[in-house]
C-alpha cells in the first residue's frame, strides 16, 4: 500500500498538474493538520484516493459548534471529502488507523489546543476503542496520526511546540507500526525526522512523505518498506 502523508505546508511540487508524476499511484492520503481544505481536496481529487485527517492548531473551527467540540475534546463530523480521525479508529483495506488532533494549549479557549491532562483523557478514551481492535483483529493499531509529536521526540522546549507525554504511553501500549505527525517545521536537512520508539517508527511529515507498506502475513499487521 502506498500512502501520501501531508501537513503544515502547501508543497508546490504537489499543488500542480504533475502531482501524479511526482508521487505515483497513491492508495490513501493522511493529513496531519494545518493545511487548507482546498489543498487537501485537490490532492484527493487528482489522486482519486480517500483522506483521513486530524486538525492542527492553525486550522480554523468551521463554526461555533465545531469550536465547542474542539474545546470539549469531542469528535467532529465527517466532511463530504474527508474523514476526521480525532479520537476514532478505522479499519481501511486491512489497515487499522487512529488519530488525535491539536497541540499544547498556549491560547485560552482556542480550538485544537489541549493541556496534557486533556490529552491523557483523549488517549484513555481512544485506548478503549483500540481494545476492540485487539479482540477483533488480533492487534490494536497500525498507524497513529497526530498533529503534535510525542514529548521528547521531534518536539521543542517552547510551550506551543512541546509534544505530549501521553502519546508515548499510547505507543507503549499499542505498538503501532507507524506514528505520523506534523507541527514541527523542518528547515534544515540535518533535522531528525524519523525516530524508532520501541516497535514504532515515528515520522515527522512536515510538507509531505510517500510511504510504502507491505502486509505481514504471519501477524496480520503491516511493515514499512520505504519512506521518501
Amino acid at each position: 500500500m502506498r500512502i501520501l502523508t501531508v501537513s503544515d505546508k502547501i508543497e508546490p511540487v504537489l499543488y500542480g498538474p504533475y502531482l501524479r508524476e511526482r508521487v505515483g499511484k497513491i492508495d490513501l492520503v493522511l493529513g496531519c493538520g494545518d493545511l487548507p481544505d482546498y489543498y487537501l481536496e485537490y490532492l484527493i481529487g487528482l489522486l482519486d484516493a480517500p483522506l483521513f485527517y486530524v486538525h492542527g492548531n492553525h486550522d480554523p473551527a468551521r463554526d461555533v459548534e465545531d469550536a465547542q467540540r474542539a474545546t470539549a475534546g469531542q469528535e467532529f463530523r465527517v466532511s463530504d471529502w474527508g474523514n476526521d480521525l480525532h479520537g476514532r479508529t478505522v479499519h481501511y483495506r486491512g489497515l487499522l488507523l487512529a488519530g488525535l488532533e491539536g497541540c499544547r494549549r498556549y491560547s485560552p479557549n482556542a480550538p485544537f489546543q489541549y493541556t496534557e491532562a486533556e490529552v491523557a483523557w483523549q488517549v484513555i478514551n481512544l485506548l478503549r476503542r483500540l481494545y476492540w481492535n485487539r479482540l477483533r483483529y488480533g492487534r490494536y493499531l497500525d498507524i497513529l496520526i497526530t498533529h503534535a509529536p510525542p514529548r521528547g521526540i521531534h518536539d521543542a522546549e517552547d510551550l506551543p511546540h512541546q509534544g505530549f507525554a501521553s502519546y508515548l504511553k499510547l505507543l507503549r501500549a499499542c505498538r503501532p507500526t507507524l506514528m505520523i505527525h506534523g507541527h514541527t517545521h523542518v528547515y534544515n536537512r540535518n533535522n531528525v525526522t524519523e525516530t524508532d520508539f520501541g516497535a514504532t517508527r515515528i515520522i515527522n511529515t512536515y510538507g509531505y512523505r510517500v510511504l510504502e507498506l507491505a502486509p505481514q502475513w504471519e501477524t496480520g499487521g503491516w511493515e514499512l518498506v520505504r519512506s521518501s
